[in-house]
């Protein structure tokens, strides 16, 4: 039989060997920790912005066009990681990831603008890589507790970039005032993620069987389709807050720690919101007021952070939290949950990642659009609500049960 085209990719996930509860106890806790390093670099770009525009010299073009690359990436090197995970094996390819992600967050910390643009489009491209791999390995080695474990990965995505959000001003005035020191220190974790990381990548490669699978048809599937756009959609928001929301709040008034804290906060009641909305979800019927309510709140919410008084901007942080962080939660779950084994799932992680976050880089590009042109950031607020709408319809759709109309096939 001939080799598919990107329909057909090989699978990405390999077959796992048979592990005692202690090794999936460590799988799981990797998994987790791999997941934590896929989000600092957007929320620490985000929270130096002001400092990175003055420092640099970066126009307003320039500003958007840094926060939106590392999504542009997401949604560009997302199909390769099938091709990189069947020739180098899962295990080995997270390995790389983790690698490559740490060199490229400290590119950005070299004090050259060539540099800071090359690192972020290096680790979004590694992000893209990881962000795909990890729904596959969860419905293959976690068959049983998928909505668990997708609570705690995606919980883990929450607390990186609550912790970049929090902690990077406050790490630049602990380096007196380095900018390039408080961008680069966010690529230690990524290294130390990867040396717990190494036994496990070694472990697999000697017994992963390298079969290769098709899965037809699954880009002309309309549940997929739905399951894609409700990922891009609510991606466009999420991108938006770790983008944006620390800028807008500095000019609402705010001092830049406190705006970090607000945003730091809300991203951990995003991480909590993870670990919940699944195991609560997934009981259910199916996901589609669960999906249409979070997404009301999520808007609902950044209207608040737009136009509400200050003084109430933590009520609205909490709130913007349990939206986004439930509705990032539910588009991975969907995945999952609407795949019938795990290389559909991985290859509608695929498809949805690689269009959901070309689709969610606009997002933040608007919004520095918006700002450079009006002078300020209510407009945005047309924006998050047109974006919404969108979320809400193809959430009803994705949230739906039943399969993708799709199977893999052993070639």
């Amino acid at each position: 039989m001939t080799r598919s085209s990107s329909e057909g990719a090989t699978a990405p996930v390999s077959a796992p060997a048979p592990a005692r509860a202690s090794s999936k106890l460590i799988l799981g806790i990797c998994l987790v920790l791999i997941a934590f390093n896929l989000r600092p670099l957007f929320s620490s770009a985000s929270a130096l912005l002001p400092e990175i525009r003055s420092t640099l010299g970066l126009t307003s073009f320039a500003a958007s066009l840094l926060t939106t690359l590392p999504v542009v990436c997401l949604g560009l090197f997302s199909p390769l990681a099938p091709k990189l995970s069947q020739r180098l094996g899962t295990e080995r390819t997270l390995l790389f990831v983790l690698l490559l992600l740490a060199l490229g967050t400290a590119l950005r910390g070299l004090g050259s603008v060539p540099l800071l643009f090359l690192g972020t489009a290096l680790a979004g491209a590694c992000i893209a890589t990881g962000n795909v791999l990890l729904p596959g390995l969860v419905k293959r080695d976690f068959p049983e507790r998928t909505a668990l474990l997708t609570g705690f990965y995606t919980m883990a995505l929450c607390a990186g970039a609550a912790s970049a959000a929090g902690l990077t001003l406050p790490i630049e005035h602990m380096l007196s005032g380095s900018l390039n020191g408080a961008l680069a220190i966010w690529a230690l974790p990524a290294c130390l993620v990867a040396a717990l990381w190494f036994p496990q990548a070694l472990q697999a490669h000697g017994h992963a069987r390298r079969a290769s699978y098709r899965v037809d048809g699954i880009w002309r599937d309309p549940l997929a389709w739905k399951v894609t756009f409700f990922m891009g959609l609510q991606s466009a928001l999420a991108y938006c807050v770790f983008g944006w929301l620390v800028p807008i709040l500095r000019e609402r008034g705010l001092e830049g720690v406190t705006a970090g804290a607000i945003v730091s906060v809300s991203v951990m009641v995003q991480a909590a919101a993870c670990l919940i909305v699944p195991q609560i979800s997934a009981r259910a019927k199916d996901q589609r007021l669960v999906n249409v309510l979070l997404v009301a709140i999520a808007v609902i919410a950044l209207l608040g952070l737009l136009f509400a008084p200050l003084s109430t901007v933590w009520v609205w942080a909490v709130l913007q939290g349990i939206g986004q962080g439930g509705l990032i939660a539910m588009a991975m779950t969907v995945i999952v949950l609407r795949s019938p084994d795990a290389h559909v799932a991985a290859h509608l992680s695929s498809m949805a990642q690689c269009v959901g976050y070309l689709l969610a880089a606009v997002g933040p590009l608007v919004v520095g659009l918006l700002r450079g042109w009006t002078g300020s950031f209510n407009a945005s607020a047309v924006l998050f609500i047109l974006v919404g709408l969108g979320a809400a319809f193809n959430g009803w759709g994705a949230g739906r049960a039943g399969h993708v109309g799709v199977r893999s096939v052993r070639v």
